[in-house]
């Protein structure tokens, strides 16, 4: 599965986008760089109900944004990706 359809399928699952969970996480202070995986995952478990896989795509983007390595884009691997930016306002939206 690619990155982004991690972040499609939290969207189908929750209802929220990424980009609202990147905003529901610096309120919580999860985008400060001291935090570590464990409370943001243990919050997405807790909440929404999100296992670990999903939880880490989540994590990548509330601490480091939409950018992901390229080695993924265009590669015929399962977990390959259209572009090295991620689509973080909803999947009814992309252009």
């Amino acid at each position: 599965m690619s990155f982004q359809a991690y972040l499609d399928n939290i969207e189908d699952k929750t209802g929220l986008t990424p980009r609202q969970f990147i905003g529901l996480a610096k309120e919580r202070g999860f985008d400060d760089p001291s935090v570590k995986a464990g409370p943001i995952v243990e919050w997405l478990k807790q909440d929404y109900g999100l296992g670990r896989g999903h939880a880490m795509a989540l994590v990548h983007v509330i601490k480091k944004g939409p950018k992901i390595d390229a080695k993924h884009v265009g590669s015929s691997g399962t977990h390959r990706d259209e572009s090295d930016t991620l689509w973080l306002d909803g999947k009814d939206n992309r252009p």
